[in-house]
């Protein structure tokens, strides 16, 4: 049977399969499914695990001596079998067949690998497993659904974010749910009191830094350039992360070009004074130029992110030695990046 996400605890609740397949790229999810998994096995008497990685050398008829083997030390055990880059060769698939035939009730089979293709999905050895056992399949959370996630995480974690704050811990942590889960973590151990505003989670997330990243914002809205440059090279000596200054700026900025900033009312004054020296598409054009500072931390466009970052932010605060870049984005490409920040 194919199981949701939603549904492997009730199911769990319910019965245990003797063989689960969970398979994602999203390694948290897969590890957290998998916990499940051995979490009701274990209360079932599977007291015992054995873990094989089916890497290169791994012979496959491994798993069936396993199986087949006595237990020195419990009558009921977990094989937790941990395929790479989920490929399933001919041997594999005849193995596991085989093994879906007439799967042992004193064994639970526990297979995890990445995301299956769709011809994988249609194999014989997956049709095998899901009629002998139970298989899940864990999509990627997209930048949609991330706020609703996180909105859980944090339900669980007893906590409550501003609309504002939320906003940027799910730019923070786009495609790196573990690092999701770890500020969640922090933020329950700073116990801020609840809703947390954007201020107090950007003390809390970036309490590394001697230089606070809503004090360099000022230095922008103020056009002081050369305090720009100094606190940059503070930040990155300190080993901060380019996207998590990126993530507060463009927040902020995006506020400023909607007419919706609800920063601190002594920072006003700044915020006036930067809108009498861009207007609201300018701010705009800045933030689709800023995606290219963002590729450019991720390794996808050539480039030092730290120096375009500072380019842009002396650009912002208005230092007219700084040259424009060549225009790198079309029409549509422009409208793309001005959804994403």
């Amino acid at each position: 049977m194919q199981l949701k996400g939603n549904d492997l605890q009730s199911h769990l609740a319910s019965r245990l399969a003797p063989i689960y397949l969970i398979s994602g790229d999203e390694t948290l999810l897969v590890q957290e499914a998998c916990d499940q998994v051995m979490g009701a096995a274990r209360a079932k008497g599977f007291s015992e695990r054995e873990v094989m990685h089916a890497d290169r050398t791994f012979q496959w008829g491994e798993l069936i001596q396993a199986a087949a083997s006595m237990s020195l030390f419990a009558e009921r055990r977990i094989l937790d079998v941990r395929v790479p880059d989920a490929k399933i060769d001919k041997d594999a698939s005849a193995v596991l067949r085989e093994y879906a035939k007439n799967p042992s009730p004193d064994n639970l089979l526990l297979l995890r690998c990445g995301r299956l293709k769709p011809a994988q999905r249609q194999s014989a050895w997956f049709k095998a497993l899901n009629s002998a056992g139970a298989i899940l399949l864990i999509w990627p959370i997209g930048i949609n659904e991330l706020p609703r996630w996180l909105q859980g995480r944090l339900r669980q974690a007893d906590l409550q974010l501003r609309p504002e704050a939320l906003s940027y811990l799910v730019e923070r942590v786009e495609g790196n749910l573990l690092a999701a889960v770890q500020e969640i973590a922090k933020l329950k151990l700073s116990e801020l009191p609840s809703p947390i505003d954007l201020n107090s989670l950007m003390s809390v997330l970036e309490d590394a830094s001697h230089y606070d990243v809503f004090e360099l914002l000022d230095a922008i809205f103020a056009g002081d350039g050369r305090r720009i440059s100094r606190m940059l090279r503070g930040l990155q000596a300190e080993g901060i992360a380019i996207f998590a200054i990126m993530g507060a700026l463009t927040s902020q900025l995006r506020g400023v070009a909607s007419g919706g900033y609800s920063g601190p009312p002594q920072r006003q004054p700044l915020v006036d004074k930067f809108k009498r020296r861009h207007s609201s598409d300018s701010i705009w054009n800045a933030l689709a130029e800023a995606a290219l500072i963002d590729a450019q931390g991720k390794g996808q466009l050539l480039g030092d992110e730290w120096q375009s970052l500072e380019r842009w932010c002396l650009r912002l605060a208005g230092d007219d030695k700084v040259r424009q870049p060549q225009p790198l984005l079309g029409l549509e490409q422009s409208k793309q990046f001005r959804r994403r920040f």
